[in-house]
């Protein structure tokens, strides 16, 4: 009589996780707990908004007050590393920074006129005074600030006491210390504009007396009496510009007819800076009276003897006259003048007395004054020396040779580049042009792999965290829980022990998790046969299988000796 062990045909769930070990029962809960985590995470760094700067570089005080309001604004926020910049969801930084903007936020570390707001009752006049010098040179500070390549910069004023006395009170004064952005500069316009900025602000200050410097100390504003020290930054940087201005010149000349790369050039100018000024004044020879100007002019006349006019013979009507009107001419023979009346008397007196004139004409001197100033920065003298790179020939195998030109070709490249710079003998100019191999530079410029352009790192950033959730999840659904799924999932063994089903079902028994081991019998005492036992019988089908399949019962034992349960 045969012994049957069997389990129900369709267990439950709960059957199933009740029939799994211990070790089957952690994997299957930790890959639950897994899985659902990194679900988890994966929803709420999809749904983490992407945070862009807001401001950087505040000081504390406009980040305290920067911070206030958009905790008031219901705005979510968070710092970078190091604290050094407040970042807000990138689709709300133009909204967030138009409105803190609209209450004058930040304001900046520098404070300007609204510290006038605040004056306290009981304040002197010197505190007063004190108050609007620092509002004054905030309001500077911001205005510098402004600029693009400033960084920060501080303004100190020097606004003396103005008293009574005209001639005793002093001139104000102002010192700019900058810090510009690295890698940026100022150049003149805008340090004259930073200038005339302060001088204008501050009423009689002299733009002459503003002073502006860098952070390193090194004074950007020249004073106005250093025209005469030398050659100063202008001059310097006007013979650069000469310079470079006749050496693209000999390159747009030389580069048609040798190819780009293949001329270098390079001039020295030396110039003149110094101003001359020169005064002339000639005269030229006498002229006729009709060409001349006349400067003035005299005319003197004067008469000898008694005048006609005088009174004779005896008073009366008749003799108290007029004397008559003259009637000679200014140029030509005297008239004897008488009296009315006094024809006698009249025509001997005429004849005693004489008529002088004297004219004297002064002509303006022909002078010509001339003041000649020379002009400055004049060329003294143009050096220029060119090289020009052999010619490069391909035959019609593809081979290329570098050949050297010609003297006809040299000489004549020589008198393209005299005429070009304007070439003076007389002025000691020299033009050298030389022919010679250029030395080939051995550059390796790779394209940029593709897993390092930046558009690629973007969007490989973009989708790290999605991608990286998805292949963690994948691996912990088919590393952890798919096995002990599996394992829930299994047809159930029925184990039938002393039939056919049991011999049917020898290779399920044998991979079970714990399968027992065949052992042999108690001997017998009773010489009669008998009948084989269970384990007998295992032990042959067990023989008969490795007989008809050794590589199952192979498979099986090194599981056992690994230590692992069968799948």
């Amino acid at each position: 009589m045969s012994a049957v062990t069997a389990i129900p045909v369709n267990p439950t769930l709960a059957q199933r996780f009740a029939a799994l070990d211990q070790a089957q029962r952690m994997r299957l809960a930790l890959g639950l707990v897994l899985f659902v985590a990194i679900a988890v995470v994966g929803m709420v760094m999809g749904r983490q908004a992407d945070y862009r700067v807001l401001y950087s570089n505040l000081a504390d005080k406009d980040g305290g007050a920067v911070i206030a309001q958009l905790t008031t604004m219901n705005v979510p926020y968070k710092y970078t590393e190091g604290g050094g910049a407040i970042m807000v969801p990138a689709d709300r930084v133009h909204d967030v920074r138009l409105k803190l903007a609209s209450l004058g936020l930040p304001k900046g570390s520098v404070s300007g006129f609204e510290m006038m707001e605040s004056n306290r009752f009981g304040m002197t006049q010197f505190q007063e005074r004190l108050t609007f010098q620092r509002g004054l040179e905030g309001e500077l500070t911001r205005s510098i600030q402004s600029i693009d390549s400033v960084a920060s910069a501080r303004v100190h004023l020097a606004l003396p006491n103005q008293n009574g006395f005209f001639r005793e009170q002093q001139k104000p004064s102002a010192s700019v210390l900058l810090s510009l952005h690295a890698g940026r500069t100022l150049d003149k316009a805008q340090l004259a504009g930073i200038v005339h900025l302060v001088a204008s602000s501050v009423p009689e200050m002299d733009p002459a007396s503003v002073s502006v410097l860098d952070d390193t100390g090194k004074l950007l504003s020249m004073p106005a009496d250093s025209s005469g020290l030398g050659a100063d930054a202008e001059q310097l940087q006007y013979i650069q510009q000469v310079e470079q201005i006749y050496s693209r010149r000999i390159l747009d000349i030389l580069e048609p007819l040798v190819g780009k790369q293949n001329v270098k050039a390079e001039v020295t100018a030396e110039l003149d800076f110094s101003q001359t000024e020169s005064t002339t004044e000639s005269h030229k020879p006498n002229q006729t009276p009709d060409s001349s100007a006349v400067r003035s002019q005299q005319t003197v006349e004067s008469v000898n003897g008694q005048p006609s006019a005088a009174p004779s013979g005896i008073p009366g009507a008749t003799t108290n006259q007029p004397p008559a009107p003259t009637t000679a001419p200014i140029n030509g023979q005297a008239q004897t003048l008488a009296a009315a009346g006094q024809n006698g008397a009249a025509g001997a007196a005429g004849a005693a007395t004489s008529t002088k004139k004297e004219s004297i004409i002064n002509y303006e001197v022909d002078k010509t004054v001339r003041v000649v100033k020379g002009a400055s920065g004049l060329i003294k003298r143009i050096n220029a020396a060119v090289v020009v790179n052999h010619q490069t020939k391909t035959d019609e195998k593809g081979r290329t040779t570098t050949t050297p030109l010609s003297a006809a070709d040299i000489e004549k490249m020589t008198a393209l580049v005299r005429e070009a710079v304007g070439f003076n003998q007389d002025r000691g100019d020299s033009v050298n042009l030389m022919n010679a191999p250029f030395a080939a530079e051995k550059s390796e410029v790779g394209d940029v792999p593709l897993w390092r352009q930046p558009e690629v790192l973007d969007t490989a950033r973009s989708f790290a965290w999605p991608l990286g959730t998805v292949a963690l999840g994948l691996i912990v659904l088919m590393g952890v829980i798919r096995p002990a799924v599996k394992a829930l999932t299994q047809p159930p063994v029925t184990h039938q022990v002393g039939d056919a089903a049991a011999r049917e079902n020898q290779l399920d028994a044998l991979e079970a998790d714990q399968p027992e081991r065949p052992q042999l019998g108690a001997p017998s005492v009773s010489h009669e046969p008998l009948a084989p036992s269970a384990s007998e019988l295992r032990m042959e089908d067990a023989r008969k299988l490795t007989r008809d399949n050794p590589a199952a019962v192979a498979n099986i034992v090194k599981a056992w000796i690994n230590g692992e349960a069968p799948a």
